[in-house]
């Protein structure tokens, strides 16, 4: 019986622990988002600044161009989480499956277990 707990704690944290991780990634996916978008800002501020807007052009800003890079490492970064995310929910469904086949299983095998107490004590009323 302890074992069957036990393993039902198991799968509860595991599914805990699941979610966290997704709601972890969704909160990073939105702070990159955010991340981006301001060194848009930033970029475009820059440019309208210099009065150049092309990135090839030998007085491009310096900072403008850092920017980009590093937004571009965020929109690479955000991608991947994505991905990182749905491989995430596909985990945590998983282990959500199994939480519940885990209960069901628990439910049905307790019920089994009250009725052969039952039947325990029923044998013991007629024997004596």
């Amino acid at each position: 019986m302890k074992s069957r707990e036990s393993v039902l704690r198991l799968k509860r944290f595991q599914v805990q622990e699941k979610a966290r991780q997704v709601a972890q990634i969704e909160t990073m996916v939105t702070q990159f988002e955010s991340m981006a978008s301001d060194l848009d800002a930033q970029i475009a501020y820059e440019e309208k600044k210099a009065g150049i807007d092309d990135v090839n052009h030998f007085a491009y800003p310096t900072f403008a161009k850092a920017a980009r890079l590093r937004r571009e490492n965020l929109t690479t970064s955000i991608s991947d989480l994505r991905d990182q995310h749905a491989a995430a929910k596909l985990a945590l469904a998983e282990v959500s499956e199994e939480l519940e086949k885990a209960e069901k299983k628990e439910e049905r095998d307790g019920k089994s277990v009250e009725i052969e107490q039952v039947s325990d004590y029923d044998r013991a009323a007629m024997i004596g």
